[in-house]
């Protein structure tokens, strides 16, 4: 009787059964948690742009403070024009990127950051006034020694002073090119310039060994030199042609961008067609 209580048969439908009832409670937990993760990685993203901005606090509302201070605006890359195709509170560039419909491919010396494939379009974040913002804050993504960093790198609105830059996710050596969330390493980045001069199409910034000496120079990692390597292609390739160097490109000619350039054009043709009609 023992014998057959004990049989394969029953011992691999009680596996079965048990496997089953698993599969369903971790089911049921995802579906019903879904909604939270979400919300957690909203709340995750927010503050890192905060971070970014040098606007976080411990202990504030970042829900308030993100919606008191921060103005997201989705960029086509290519013209450095915003756009109302994608809504900009819901628009995922990375996952845009994995679609062929919303992505290019990207190869050969076109992809130094290592991405593979680009998004069409990208979100970036407007601190203070939308038309002349205090700062642009720019997501940022690229090949790092073991695996895609992914972070934030916040402009001043003259399109060309770096305010800040965080990481918020990479899979670096802790202690070398894990550095990168290191404060102190970060604080050097504040007052650099992306490029040499307002009119420059090509980024110059760049991290250098034996202490960076001038203003598109920062100090890079000790003892991570292929991951200090990889933060300088991701950094040039997103502030570059195939980045955002189009859109800064307003800011650094005229101080102002989007909708206010605009705008003074609008305005100095209007008062040249009135004084061709007085």
């Amino acid at each position: 009787m023992a014998q057959g209580n004990n049989s394969i048969k029953k011992v691999l439908t009680v596996a079965f059964a048990l496997c089953l009832v698993c599969s369903i409670i971790v089911s049921t937990a995802a579906v019903a948690l879904r909604s939270k993760q979400e919300l957690n990685q909203e709340l995750d993203r927010k503050t890192n742009i905060l971070a970014v901005a040098d606007l976080y606090q411990p202990g504030m509302s970042v829900q308030d403070e993100f919606s008191r201070a921060v103005t997201p605006r989705v960029v086509e890359l290519e013209t450095g024009e915003y756009t109302d195709a994608v809504d900009p509170s819901t628009f995922d560039g990375f996952e845009a990127a994995k679609d062929p419909a919303q992505s290019r491919t990207l190869s050969g010396e076109r992809d130094i950051a290592g991405i593979s494939r680009q998004e069409q379009y990208s979100t970036v974040y407007l601190v203070g006034d939308v038309e002349n913002p205090e700062q642009i804050i720019l997501p940022i993504r690229g090949q790092g020694l073991w695996g895609l960093m992914r972070g934030y790198l916040s402009i001043q609105g003259d399109g060309n002073t770096i305010n800040g830059i965080t990481f918020y996710s990479h899979s670096e050596t802790p202690g070398l090119g894990g550095e990168v969330d290191n404060p102190r390493w970060k604080a050097k980045w504040e007052g650099k310039e992306a490029y040499e001069s307002a009119d420059a199409t090509d980024p110059t910034i760049a991290l250098v060994k034996g202490g960076a000496s001038e203003p598109t120079e920062v100090d890079a990692l000790s003892g991570a030199t292929l991951t200090s390597r990889g933060v300088t292609n991701l950094v040039q390739f997103w502030l570059g042609q195939e980045g955002f160097a189009p859109y800064l490109a307003r800011f650094r000619s005229g101080g102002e961008g989007g909708d206010a350039a605009q705008a003074s054009t609008d305005d100095a043709a209007s008062t040249s067609d009135a004084s061709e009609g007085a």
